[in-house]
This record gives C-alpha cells, structure tokens and sequence, in this order.
C-alpha cells in the first residue's frame, strides 16, 4: 500500500466515488462537489492523501488547518479492506502533516451512532468532547 498526495486529475472521482459509498459515516454535502474539492486544494492540497493499492485509491483523507486548529473532514476505507491499518495510516500521516505547519490541536465529528468509527478513533488516542457542534449554510 503506498500513501500519496491526492492528485485532482486522476484521482478525483475515485475519491468521491469512496465517499459515496463508505457509510453513513461520510456525510457528503455541496462542499464536496469538484469545484469545491478543488477549492479546498488551492489552500492545503497536502492535506488531501490517498491510499492506494495495485493502482486502485483504496483510502481517503481530507483534513484542513486554519492556522489555529486542524479539522479532519472526511477519512473513508474500502469496506472490505478496514481493520488492516490503512485508516491508521492515512491519521498518522495527516497528524504529522499537521504538526509540521504548527497545528497544537485538531478535531474531528462523528455521528452519534456510529460505533465503528468511535472504536476506530478511540483506538488511535482520541477523546470524546462535551460539545454541541452548530453550522450554518450560507450559500
């Protein structure tokens, strides 16, 4: 398995296509429509790696750093290929990409019921945080 920088070019709909299919998990929304993906690439393209098998994109993840705080917003597996360490891969290396622009703190959201991903994370150090998380669509 070889993890990379994501590619727009020929990496895009493969990407999307894993999104799409990962899960409720992954809850896609106009933000991640092409143009916006490669809005996003514009300011830390680094932060988008993929993980690839035999020339297939078998992993995903998207993070981002505003200067202050990190934010994990999407990290999708193969269904058939999870509990193989790929996830844990592609963490390790957008947390040290993170940490080497200065990021002390980055966060992430779960649904509530999704367990596997609460496991999967716990497992990796998170914590949970007594928050309530707000948003607002202003397009």
């Amino acid at each position: 398995m070889n993890l990379r920088n994501f590619d727009p070019d020929r990496d895009l709909q493969a990407v999307l296509d894993l999104w799409s299919t990962a899960g409720d998990g992954v809850q896609l929304s106009p933000s991640d429509r092409p143009e916006e993906i490669h809005k996003k690439l514009q300011r830390d393209a680094d932060l988008l790696l993929v993980a690839e098998e035999d020339g297939k994109i078998v992993g995903a993840v998207l993070g981002g750093f505003d200067g202050r705080r990190g934010m994990v917003y999407h990290l999708a597996v193969e269904q058939h290929l999870r509990r193989k360490g790929i996830g844990s891969k592609l963490m390790a290396e957008l947390e040290s990409r993170l940490r080497a622009k200065g990021c002390l703190k980055y966060y992430l959201l779960i649904t509530p019921d999704d367990s596997e991903a609460h496991d999967f994370y716990t497992e990796l150090g998170w914590e949970r945080m007594d928050m309530d998380v707000m948003g607002k669509v202003i397009e």
